[in-house]
């Protein structure tokens, strides 16, 4: 199966979608069951209580509580609106952020954030007075403190198409941030896991795009998914890695196998490198990951910091590369973006 293909499906019940990319699977979103607040969702909530020491506060949400990490300048008592910025740990109260994201297909609107931007993927410069063009008209009418970036996805796309979606999302923006008054309750569901996939995996458009019951198994998802569930991930050159989550961290352990050349731990690991941030994804795991790195020389460590960094860019994950501990391992902090492959899939 050549090119790009999303399907999408459900996973008993509750929608899921997967991108495979030249049969591989690239990334996969499956709607998790109940009612917990999921990234992208918008809420009016009440400050509630200041985690002393912490300088974060609890909010009420309604039903759920959220988490503000930055809460300088709030009082217990104050309504304000929030965004689930990760999907909160069995228990816990939801992350979340006072700066409101409304994002589509081509754009997003960044209340309290004015200012017109486009990617700086689009690097045409008459592509770019086009777009701008188009975003000035279409964000007429919009709050002057509501600014706009246009996504790389909007390079080459119909006027009226454009226009469309900017002023969706602007009016939207509008609605939701207007409505301040009253109690704590959800004024914006997270997209499913259907909308995301149309709203995220436009860049490029895939070549295809499945969907019916059953789709994830006669298109290979199923299988790809039970393998991505195993911590074994094999690499390039016959070099494997463990990838397995604990309560405190995410291990990484790379192993060699049958190269014996003095070169095998550098390669081993820059396989698992450029592997890693997909591997990541796709299993949904996120937070602190440690690399226990096959053995290789100290004056190599400049390259695979290169590789990691490189790597990570390109995907676009939010991460801090910490660097290397006394004992020589590689430190790394992923956001928490979803929830683990592991406990959205049934098991058997």
């Amino acid at each position: 199966m050549k090119g790009r293909v999303v399907i999408l499906d459900h996973v008993d019940g509750r929608p899921a979608a997967a991108l495979m990319v030249d049969g591989q699977l690239h990334d996969i979103l499956i709607d998790p069951a109940g009612d917990a607040p999921q990234p992208g969702a918008i809420y009016r909530a009440v400050a509630d209580r200041p985690m002393k020491g912490q300088g974060g506060l609890t909010l009420s949400m309604g039903a759920h509580k959220g988490y503000l990490r930055q809460a300088k300048g709030i009082a217990p008592g104050d309504r304000l609106l929030v965004q689930v910025a990760a999907s909160a740990e069995p228990g816990k109260a939801a992350p979340v952020s006072p700066r409101l994201l409304f994002k589509s297909r081509y754009a997003i609107v960044t209340p309290e954030a004015p200012g017109l931007n486009i990617s700086r993927r689009i690097r045409d410069d008459e592509e770019r007075d086009r777009l701008l063009e188009i975003a000035h008209a279409a964000m007429e009418g919009a709050p002057e403190t509501h600014g706009l970036i246009l996504r790389s996805a909007a390079e080459g796309v119909a006027e009226d198409a454009l226009a469309g979606d900017i002023a969706a999302m602007r009016d939207l923006a509008a609605a939701v941030t207007a409505d301040t008054d009253g109690p704590p309750e959800c004024l914006l569901d997270a997209p499913d896991a259907h909308l995301t996939a149309w709203r995220d995996w436009a860049d490029p458009d895939p070549d295809e795009v499945v969907e019916g019951a059953g789709a994830f198994d006669t298109h290979g998802v199923t299988e790809a998914v039970e393998a991505a569930l195993s911590p074994r991930l094999a690499l390039p050159g016959g070099a494997t890695a463990f990838i397995e989550p604990t309560r405190a961290l995410v291990a990484v352990d790379v192993n060699t196998g049958a190269d014996t050349s003095l070169a095998a731990g550098l390669k081993a690991n820059l396989a698992l490198v450029r592997a890693l941030p997909r591997a990541l994804r796709v299993k949904g795991l996120g937070g602190q990951v440690t690399l226990d790195l096959a053995p290789m020389p100290k004056k190599d460590r400049r390259v695979i910091e290169d590789a990691l960094r490189r790597a990570f860019r390109e995907d676009g994950a939010e991460v801090v590369l910490a660097g290397w501990t006394p004992l020589g391992h590689y430190e790394i902090q992923k956001k928490r973006d979803r929830l683990p492959l592991a406990a959205l899939w049934p098991t058997p």
